[in-house]
């Protein structure tokens, strides 16, 4: 295909590649655990993190990874606080990151240009740095699976349970909000800051309506991920749109056929 004749859309291939796997993980434990607005969460206050590094002159990719994992972290702990309100934090971290972007912006203005780039994705930014960084971040996701996959299994469904089972709870969950914080951070350059968040919840959440048991809900939702970020990239590449919009809305197009296809099944 001709598309394939040029090396950043492979680079952005295998990008959508690599994150169709982690995304689908990521987004069912933050679905279960009522989390779902804390990816949208950490993408918006990750733009703090690009204007910083344009401002120091330094990567902007491995700015917004180190001040997004702090904020990941100071989400966790404003949780913590207020156990009982932990949308609270969500409002604090959100509002506070985007007016500290704005601050950031405003001292330089010439960096419009490449935060754009941020906020709605390009298929031309992945760099190898970034694919790097992006798989190195999937090995370190599948392995956290793979060893602590019932330990998080009890910590998602009775986080008291687990705490008095003798699971060290905190840690877990900072360490999961710290990684769900670094995948957006790595997956803003191709998909965009401002559809991130539905490019990690929408599979798992499609993949939940159809099929039962944790392990088949992460399967099919990273089959849905490879096709809808697949068909996406190609869609962008070859009518010129953002791709992160046209990746969500291809999983929408998924979602809505999976509830003909339930209605259907139902009627038989």
């Amino acid at each position: 295909m001709e598309m394939f004749h040029y090396d950043f859309m492979i680079k952005a291939f295998l990008a959508a590649g690599l994150i169709s796997i982690i995304a689908p993980v990521l987004g069912l434990y933050l679905i279960l655990r009522r989390q779902s607005l804390v990816a949208d969460t950490l993408s918006h206050v990750s733009l703090s993190g690009v204007a910083l590094g344009l401002i120091l002159g330094l990567n902007p990719t491995l700015t917004t990874m180190v001040f997004i994992a702090i904020m990941a972290l100071v989400l966790d702990y404003l949780r913590y606080i207020y156990k009982s309100y932990s949308e609270l934090s969500m409002a604090f971290v959100m509002s506070g990151g985007m007016a500290l972007s704005f601050i950031l912006l405003s001292i330089n203005q010439s960096a419009s240009a490449t935060v754009n780039q941020f906020l709605f994705g390009s298929i031309v930014t992945v760099s190898n740095q970034q694919l790097l960084f992006l798989l190195v971040l999937t090995v370190i996701i599948i392995a956290l699976y793979t060893i602590f996959k019932k330990p998080m299994y009890v910590l998602t469904f009775d986080e008291e349970t687990a705490f008095v089972q003798g699971l060290p709870t905190r840690l877990m969950s900072q360490v999961f909000m710290v990684l769900t914080g670094l995948a957006i951070a790595l997956m803003m350059p191709t998909v965009g800051v401002l559809l991130v968040s539905a490019i990690l919840i929408f599979p798992a959440a499609i993949a939940m309506r159809l099929v039962t048991g944790f392990t088949k809900v992460i399967l099919l939702g990273i089959s849905i991920a490879l096709i809808g970020m697949f068909s996406g990239l190609t869609a962008s590449y070859y009518y010129d749109t953002p791709p992160g919009a046209t990746i969500v809305m291809i999983y929408i197009l998924i979602f809505s056929l999976s509830l003909i296809i339930q209605k259907i099944k139902a009627k038989i």
